[in-house]
């Protein structure tokens, strides 16, 4: 809750400045005002109590119906929630209410249809660390609402060693093996492979999950085949719409998506006043 409030707080700060020239130029003080939340297009809802707070947080007596909870499929038309209060707060929070809702409820839609995509394999859509700066705790718990995982959160909560990690340590072996010498056993240890022999090399460093990046669907086949169980698998690297379903066939256990948080677009909704 506490990134929730900075992060309306600081875009609130943002647009607003040292005042809202037009609502205050041309509506009278003590206007009040009803206003209500329509989809204008097909999308899973998310960020709806986060639109709410936008509002409360200018104002704690403007009152906030919601018609639907997050997780919702919308259907273009529908209201998604009704407003009342005093017309400056909701004038002044509008936009980014509508920035925050329309963001959110874009990952959300990209991130369920990544995970009807991979319907009936094993397959589990994950995100990546690829979100907006200042965004990434409601850019992950839109993906959550869309239907899929979350990655590792920040650098501080998982290990994960990647090819530059990997060129300054000295190698895989060098790299798994100083990590699981220093990291807590609560910690696994993921590390980032190109090929089957980075992969050879993972498996007998003792790596817990071992991603896939970039490699043909057939080095993928090959390289599920043969860790066999030894480590969590990943696939990463341009997956899109087009190539997910192929993807989830080699097995793998797991198919990250960077696309679901810097590529989603927003969904259109709009706040009309009644």
């Amino acid at each position: 809750m506490f990134e929730i409030e900075r992060i309306i707080h600081t875009a609130l700060k943002e647009d607003i400045g040292s005042g809202d020239i037009t609502t205050l130029a041309t509506v009278p003080a003590a206007t009040s005002a009803r206003a209500e939340l329509v989809a204008k297009e097909n999308f899973v809802l998310s960020g709806i109590d986060v639109a709410h707070r936008v509002f409360t947080m200018l104002d704690v007596d403007v009152a906030f119906e919601a018609l639907h909870g997050d997780g919702d499929v919308i259907e273009s038309g529908e209201v998604l929630a009704w407003i009342k209060g005093d017309a400056h707060p909701l004038l002044q929070g509008e936009r980014v209410a509508l920035n925050l809702l329309q963001r959110m409820c874009g990952i959300a839609t990209n991130t369920a249809a990544f995970v009807a995509a991979v319907a009936g394999t094993k397959a589990v859509i994950v995100d990546t660390r690829k979100t907006m700066p200042g965004l990434r705790s409601i850019d992950k718990y839109s993906v959550r609402m869309g239907g899929g995982q979350n990655h590792r959160t920040s650098l501080y909560d998982g290990v994960l060693i990647k090819e530059n990690h990997i060129a300054a340590a000295g190698g895989i072996n060098a790299a798994v093996t100083a990590a699981k010498q220093r990291v807590p056993h609560t910690l696994k240890v993921e590390v980032e492979t190109e090929n089957m022999d980075d992969v050879h090399e993972a498996v007998l460093a003792g790596a817990d999950i071992i991603m896939l990046d970039n490699m043909t669907l057939a080095t993928m086949c090959e390289a599920v085949e043969f860790i066999d169980g030894r480590a969590v698998t990943e696939a990463s690297g341009g997956v899109s719409l087009d190539t997910v379903a192929e993807i989830a066939q080699t097995g793998v256990d797991l198919i990250s998506v960077g696309a679901l948080t810097h590529s989603s677009r927003a969904v259109d909704i709009s706040m009309l006043f009644q």
